[in-house]
């Protein structure tokens, strides 16, 4: 027999690769982290001997969720301030909370927050873009999580930086820093095409040229920042992105909301990702990306959260369900988004898009055992006749019960590990109390 160090044996076994695959009564094997083979349960139990055997014989197992856009630290912020216009919740409320709070000690408790509530929902891998980004990954890695993190640009200065410079000068240097964590990657992050100058978008796009690096960033999120882009650029962001060499297949635009036919086939041709954020789009009323339009023409589409401060919730389950529901009440079609593109958008698309696909998104041997569990036998989710449509339209993150980050458990019978939530806890309630005095003042 072959030794493993583990083999997680499961009712459903969900690879995303192949795309229709849904294997009954199925095993993964994993050693050194990777993923040694898929194959039915009574084969593996002859072939390996593990060190581990975990058996869940009512449960779907799926690669880990990645959630391809989300600020994680600001879930310090979730619930500050509620039921606002995008630039209102930004001008009068968000950043003057950055400029007083923000701090490599809020980033780090803010994130390591962040992570815990996204490993108990299967989120294995986050795309992070906000400041102090070494804290961000500090955190991230004392969790055991995979974190994409965003060497952020703006023009202004915030308590991390003082100039676009200065921000991506700390980001190379942070990147330098971590280059050897395995679970570490990076993005290139220039903040918003209102936020970024053209010469900075020209330097974001040779650097990522240089250190094959992808480009995160938002864009086409509301009417306003269209407008404005036509008012002082004389051409739309996506357009002007375009003659700066930043629209191509590095790029990552998040919410792409407001795009026209001509610019679907531009990020079609260029081989571009979008991060679908439907519960903020929804929640800060900045309308309805046409994904279903998309997906026709072949633009990678990925799932991401947006941060905890305008979604309130860092759920891929619950984006997977929107996104599809909304892809079809958009697209007049009720096949649009079907719930293995979902399934697909929230695991190997978003791997995709941040050049992740060979190591992270579909359970394939030789990638990275990152996995999720999610246990199909509660009342609500009987009877069971297609396991993909449940993980859609019928479970919630409440129903994972085991994760693994590169075949480490991180989630086991619903519950972290490897935090010490009592003490996060505390540091999390001084952070209330202080950012309350200021909201309330």
């Amino acid at each position: 027999m072959q030794a493993a160090d583990l083999l997680v044996s499961a009712r459903w076994v969900i690879p995303v690769e192949p795309a229709q695959a849904v294997l009954g009564d199925h095993s993964v094997a994993v050693a050194g982290g990777r993923i040694l083979a898929v194959l039915p349960t009574p084969e593996a139990e002859l072939r390996y001997r593990p060190e581990q055997h975990v058996r869940l014989d009512r449960h779907a197992l799926i690669p880990g969720l990645v959630n391809l856009h989300t600020h994680a630290s600001m879930t310090l912020m979730r619930g500050l301030a509620d039921d606002l216009p995008l630039m209102i919740w930004l001008k009068d409320y968000v950043w003057p909370v950055e400029a007083r709070h923000v701090s490599p000690e809020f980033v780090h408790d803010g994130t390591l927050l962040a992570c815990a509530e996204m490993l108990r929902g299967g989120i294995t891998c986050f795309n992070e873009m906000y400041f102090f980004p070494e804290a961000a990954a500090r955190a991230a890695l004392e969790a055991g999580m995979r974190a994409s993190v965003g060497i952020i640009a703006l023009e202004f200065p915030t308590p991390y930086a003082s100039d676009a410079d200065d921000y991506i000068a700390k980001g190379l240097a942070t990147r330098d820093a971590l280059k050897d964590e395995a679970l570490i990657s990076f993005c290139m992050a220039p903040h918003a095409p209102y936020t970024v100058s053209d010469g900075t978008f020209a330097r974001v796009a040779t650097i990522a040229e240089e250190l094959d690096l992808p480009i995160h960033i938002h864009l086409h999120e509301t009417h306003h920042e269209i407008e404005q882009s036509l008012a002082q650029f004389k051409a739309r962001p996506l357009q002007r992105l375009g003659a700066l060499g930043v629209l191509g297949p590095r790029l990552i635009a998040v919410h792409a909301v407001h795009v026209t036919e001509a610019e679907i086939e531009m990020l079609a041709r260029f081989g571009a990702s979008v991060a679908h954020c439907p519960s903020s789009n929804l929640k800060l009323a900045s309308g309805f990306a046409p994904v279903a339009r998309m997906l026709e023409r072949g633009v990678n589409v990925g799932l991401g959260t947006d941060g905890a401060a305008s979604n309130n919730r860092l759920d891929l389950f619950q984006e997977m369900r929107t996104a599809a529901l909304l892809a079809k009440a958009v697209g007049n079609d009720a096949e649009a988004m079907p719930a293995r593109e979902a399934l697909a958008a929230a695991t190997l698309h978003g791997a995709r898009a941040l050049g992740l696909e060979s190591v992270i998104g579909s359970l394939v041997p030789g990638k990275s055992a990152d996995l999720c569990a999610v246990a199909l036998d509660s009342p609500e989710l009987a009877p069971c006749y297609d396991a993909v449509s449940h993980l859609v339209y019928a479970a919630g993150r409440e129903h994972v019960s085991h994760v693994w980050v590169a075949g480490r458990a991180r989630v086991a019978e619903g519950e972290v590990l490897g935090i010490d939530t009592r003490s996060l806890n505390n540091r999390i309630l001084l952070w209330h109390n202080k950012l309350a005095v200021q909201v309330q003042n």
